[in-house]
């Protein structure tokens, strides 16, 4: 089964690689003014693009677009980006690499800003690992960085912040309608500034055209995942002589999982965090004559396995989006293994499970590929590295490795 399940793994990770590729509904402008209707492909950018892949049709070939040919793309109810020549500060918000001085550090660069809010006065935003900037105009003004930095000042270890982003709203984006406090209390955050933007258009008679991807997010499932498991156990001892090995035959046994998933939000939902308490049961057993050298004659002995435990899977999980309804993902996990009243005797004579021999850490590792429909139920195939079950002072060691296929259905 072993073979099987890693030829059916290789050939699903393989189409999976060729259909996360999703192509959407969108435009793109160029130098000229010239607007193209196309395909764009959408990665979700976590990071600011400075370049797109596009196509003019499904069967078409991918074509690339750089920031010195467009000077706007979007793709529809989702994102709309503009390239703009801007004064930028990119001083770090890092605690470890925070600068001294309180003034923004400004150089010009050509960028293409995500656009927040279209009106009398339009909100863009920029992001780069740990810098986000949000930028702003209006019909009698060129665009501007809306200025919040946190620095540190040479004496005094405390972080302090420059909310220099307050004074400008106040004195270029304000309108009769909204209190001055109600400028006092904006946070340096999407949130608030979208608000504060949509408010003061609105009181200027602007309508405001809001850019920001309303797909629904659910960031926490929770899962129940029943599924069979195929595990085979190998007990030895190489020392003292004579070496032994006693294998156990291959055996399906019954494994029941709670999962906890929480999407990360970024990348269109393409990566989770996910921990899963799993009840896991194997039961065996097998014979070995042994040979009693003092007294001349061997004694054929019964081997019982009776193993339960709680396996904690704790891991990192990536989606392959097919469309609405299907998605692919991989699975890279740390195993945890939680023992419950077991045993392993020789004709009633137990081997203690009370600690770990050498192979037996109490973590081993896990791969996994599977398949979720409609966002709530899910097929997964998941194998696990050995790990060892019984304890090393008995002179015994052991082997133990499953290989799991797993029905999830999620509970919301």
């Amino acid at each position: 089964m072993k073979k099987y399940l890693t030829i059916t793994l290789i050939t699903l990770l393989s189409y999976t690689s060729y259909a996360q590729i999703n192509y959407e509904k969108g435009y793109f402008i160029d130098n000229d003014g010239n607007r193209t209707e196309c395909l764009i492909k959408n990665i979700d950018w976590g990071n600011n693009p400075i370049e797109f892949n596009y196509k003019l049709t499904e069967n078409d070939k991918q074509k690339k677009v750089t920031i010195e040919l467009a000077k706007e793309f979007g793709i529809y109810n989702i994102s709309k980006y503009q390239r703009h020549t801007v004064n930028i500060d990119k001083s770090s918000n890092n605690v470890q690499t925070l600068s001294k001085i309180r003034k923004p550090i400004f150089k010009e660069e050509v960028l293409f800003l995500k656009v927040l809010v279209e009106g009398k006065a339009s909100l863009y935003f920029y992001e780069y690992q740990d810098i986000k900037r949000f930028f702003y105009d209006k019909n009698d003004f060129n665009i501007q960085q809306l200025i919040y930095k946190e620095y540190l000042i040479s004496d005094d270890v405390r972080i302090r912040e420059n909310n220099r982003y307050k004074q400008q709203l106040l004195n270029h984006l304000n309108c009769k309608n909204i209190k001055k406090e109600a400028i006092k209390n904006i946070e340096y955050k999407k949130t608030d500034l979208v608000n504060y933007f949509i408010k003061y258009n609105k009181c200027n008679n602007s309508e405001s055209t809001i850019h920001i991807n309303k797909q629904k997010r659910d960031l926490i499932n929770l899962s129940i995942r029943p599924g069979v498991n195929y595990s085979s156990l190998l007990i030895y001892r190489y020392n003292p002589q004579p070496k032994i090995e006693l294998p156990f035959e291959n055996n399906f046994g019954s494994r029941v999982g709670l999962e906890i998933e929480y999407i990360i939000p970024f990348k269109k939902n393409k990566w989770a965090l996910l921990i899963e308490p799993t009840y896991q049961y194997y039961k065996d057993e097998t014979e070995w004559v042994r040979y009693i050298g003092t007294q001349g004659y061997n004694i054929k002995e019964t081997v019982n396995v009776d193993y339960k435990s709680i396996e904690v899977h704790i891991g990192l999980r990536h989606y392959f989006i097919l469309n609405d309804a299907s998605k692919f993902f991989v699975n890279a996990i740390t195993v945890v293994d939680i023992d419950l009243k077991n045993k392993i005797d020789f004709n009633n004579t137990p081997i203690n499970f009370s600690e770990k021999d050498s192979n037996a850490k109490g973590v081993n590792f896990a791969f996994g590929l599977g398949y979720k429909y409609n966002d709530n139920i899910s097929l997964e195939i998941r194998l696990q590295s050995n790990r060892g079950i019984i304890l090393s002072s008995n002179s015994w060691s052991s082997r133990y490795k499953t290989s799991s296929l797993i029905l999830g259905y999620t509970l919301f």
